[in-house]
């Protein structure tokens, strides 16, 4: 069934034409007025490639989800991954003269960004920086593609989940151990240098409160969520007794429930290192040092340390080559810590065609 489109505006900030789409009839003044502030906060600070921006305020992204093909650039997850993303920017790369900026008002409410106008000009702010933040190692990005090489397949940024990965786990939970597995390599080592650029940009165009503020919500979560680690841990022990999972299986995934929930978190920190922002980078570990990675699998906090110092060293001139041999470097961390656990991770990065269009994600 078609949308009905509920609002539609005009508005002029500097030389950009803001057009407001939404199929929604309440909270769409706020989101405007955040998004007029981004604007000119861009306008002001830098470069801005865009005439226009089409700001499309949704109750959900199933429209979105629907229009888009396997060729566009998409992040971790794919397709299926926008419907539960806040906020999300397409856009074509071979012309910036203007983006599409989507808004998921249900997800908005979900995570409780929807009362919070700090948190909206972060997710604003940090989707308009995915433009901005091109350089020769996000478009290097671009041209990779990560590999099963035991299976001889390739994911593209669709997010095709691969076979097995040389090991015996893909039998637990039809699948998912492998589609984790390949998500978060994927995060980690392929898009991670188009999320370091784009916060980076942050700092550097004065947005720096922007992110923070929406990494300390982030680290609030993990705090949060960290403390309901011990539910899953029963739902596995559970799952045991009744024959359903074999009980040497349990480490492995409780581990991968600990990469997926908290290692990310180097993509948020490592921007404010790179900028020399050691005050603000330290407050955001130290919570975490004292409320996430004790109550974590060991390995956790030295792959997070790991990864951070790469974050943090990556160059913004990386060649295809010089980028496949950096994220390689982090595919080898997270085999090193998936393989005594049982997991034999044979993933590598392999050159592939550019996609012109561009379907970034945020979360801060």
């Amino acid at each position: 069934m078609a949308r009905s489109v509920r609002h539609f505006s005009l508005h002029r900030i500097d030389h950009t034409e803001l057009r407001v789409v939404s199929d929604v009839e309440t909270g769409i003044l706020p989101l405007v007025e955040v998004e007029e502030s981004v604007i000119r906060g861009y306008t002001s600070a830098g470069p801005w490639p865009h005439a226009w921006v089409t700001l499309i305020i949704l109750q959900d992204l199933d429209p979105l989800v629907r229009q888009l093909t396997e060729v566009a650039d998409l992040p971790p997850g794919g397709v299926e991954a926008l419907r539960h993303r806040p906020v999300a920017n397409v856009y074509d790369l071979a012309d910036l003269s203007g983006c599409h900026v989507f808004v998921n008002c249900e997800v908005m409410t979900k995570e409780g960004y929807q009362s919070d106008l700090d948190a909206i000009r972060g997710l604003l702010t940090h989707e308009h920086a995915h433009p901005l933040a091109e350089n020769e190692t996000t478009r290097a990005s671009r041209q990779l593609r990560l590999r099963n090489a035991a299976a001889g397949q390739a994911a593209g940024g669709n997010g095709a989940t691969e076979p097995a990965d040389g090991s015996d786990f893909e039998l637990i939970g039809d699948g998912k151990v492998d589609h984790l597995v390949h998500v978060l390599a994927e995060k980690l080592c392929l898009y991670a240098p188009r999320e370091i650029f784009a916060n980076q940009l942050m700092i550097q165009r004065g947005f720096e409160n922007a992110l923070l503020h929406l990494d300390r919500l982030n680290v609030a979560n993990a705090c949060e969520s960290v403390t309901r680690r011990g539910d899953l841990q029963e739902e596995l022990t559970r799952r045991v007794q009744r024959g359903s999972l074999p009980a040497e299986a349990v480490p492995l995934l409780m581990l991968l429930g600990d990469l997926r929930g908290y290692v990310d978190l180097a993509l948020e920190i490592a921007p404010f290192y790179r900028e020399g922002r050691k005050t603000e980078a330290r407050s955001l570990e130290a919570e975490l040092e004292a409320k996430v990675f004790p109550s974590l699998s060991p390995e956790v906090r030295a792959l997070y340390a790991k990864l951070r110092s790469r974050y943090v060293a990556l160059e913004p001139d990386c060649t295809v080559m010089g980028l496949q041999e950096w994220g390689g470097g982090i595919l080898a961390l997270l085999a090193g810590v998936l393989g005594p656990r049982g997991l034999s991770l044979q993933y590598r990065l392999e050159a592939a065609r550019t996609p012109t269009q561009e379907g970034d994600d945020d979360r801060a």
